[in-house]
């Protein structure tokens, strides 16, 4: 798989779980003693882990826009709205970019689901 994800601390466990039962290669922010910290932090720490970061948090599209703005290179932001994509469909979309996508085309770039 092409793309590391890294999961915001909102997110539904189910699709971490459905994920890793796919074989796809997924971090939370939890386990990685990052819950609670600040949006840029994370988006920080998932910078350095090389690792694209997957939220249904509107406030990291403005994290994100800023960095794009600003010219700081950041991986990527998956986003979801939370009552608009179902779980199936993160898991399965999600699935489908870490199976086809390419880091290099996620760095500082928001992409949106459904895709």
């Amino acid at each position: 798989m092409s793309i590391a994800l890294y999961m915001d601390e909102h997110i539904h466990r189910a699709i971490t779980v459905g994920l890793r039962l796919r074989g796809v290669d997924v971090l939370t922010v939890q386990e990685d003693g990052f819950a609670g910290l600040s949006d840029p932090l994370v988006l920080d720490r998932a910078t350095e882990l090389h690792r694209v970061l997957f939220t249904q948090d509107e406030d990291f599209l403005i994290e994100a826009n800023h960095r794009q703005q600003n010219q700081i290179v950041f991986p990527g932001v998956i986003y979801a709205h939370q009552l608009l994509v179902t779980i199936g469909d993160c898991i399965r979309e999600l699935e489908l970019i870490a199976l086809v996508g390419e880091r290099e085309d996620f760095v500082n770039s928001v992409r949106y689901l459904p895709l």
